[in-house]
């Protein structure tokens, strides 16, 4: 089994959540083969629109995918429903939401395979030998979250939450004529531990949803009369 790289694992281990910066995130993707980063981002300019938000928002597009990973081995899933119990999506839970389903094409991309392959290893290692699950179960979602001069958009309106698994990944892809857009995250008593602000492709937040709740700050334009959007790849390897 391949270790956690050790900036990771330390700060995962002692706080609950790690920052890596997009400098260093390439570093640790580009052994898993990390390629072809423009055409994977530019994947998220064919999204479908999220029609399940309970708050009347238009601001959410997303595709999802299920895999199954065993040992750095990937196979993805039927196509299948997200669903989260309101005990953790106070909002949208509680329901099977069925969203366009991640392209064949991103779904055996390079790009993509090499941030799967870096998690397995990471989480795998970094769960007790005693719970560590011989396959993980593992949702991605391609998030864009726009923003308008009518509408603010809202990375997580559900609030700050967890999402009800073991570990999360929350991977920077384009951030386009925004301001705001902050992540903090909190103990499990609901007190703040630290806040950052994603600002490149690439720059990353691990979590471990066993420990700490996380946020973002809802997202507007900067100038009113241009495309504004956030985009990023959500990763959740459950047990």
């Amino acid at each position: 089994m391949t270790d956690a790289p050790a900036p990771l694992e330390r700060h995962l281990r002692a706080d609950g959540f790690a920052l890596v910066r997009a400098a260093p995130m390439r570093a640790l993707l580009e052994p898993y083969g990390l390629g072809d980063w423009d055409g994977f981002a530019q994947s998220w300019n064919d999204l479908g629109r999220d029609r399940y938000m309970a708050d009347g928002g238009r601001y959410r597009r997303r595709r999802h995918a299920n895999f199954s990973v065993t040992d750095g081995e990937i196979q993805r899933k039927p196509h299948q429903p997200h669903y989260q119990s309101r005990d953790y999506n106070l909002l949208n839970g509680g329901l099977e939401r069925w969203f366009s389903p991640v392209t064949d094409e991103i779904g055996t991309h390079p790009a993509l395979l090499a941030i799967l392959r870096l998690c397995d290893a990471s989480f795998t290692a970094l769960t007790p030998a005693t719970v560590r699950p011989q396959t993980w179960h593992v949702e991605l979602h391609q998030f864009r979250i726009e923003a308008n001069s009518d509408e603010a958009g809202q990375p997580t309106p559900e609030g700050l939450h967890r999402d009800g698994v073991d570990w999360v990944l929350v991977l920077l892809v384009a951030r386009r004529n925004i301001a705001s857009g902050d992540t903090s995250i909190h103990d499990l008593q609901r007190q703040p531990l630290g806040s950052f602000t994603l600002t490149e492709p690439l720059d990353s937040a691990f979590v471990d949803d066993s420990r700490v709740y996380h946020g973002v700050t809802a997202v507007r334009p900067l100038d009113p009369t241009e495309p504004a959007y956030r985009d990023v790849l959500v990763v959740t390897f459950r047990r």
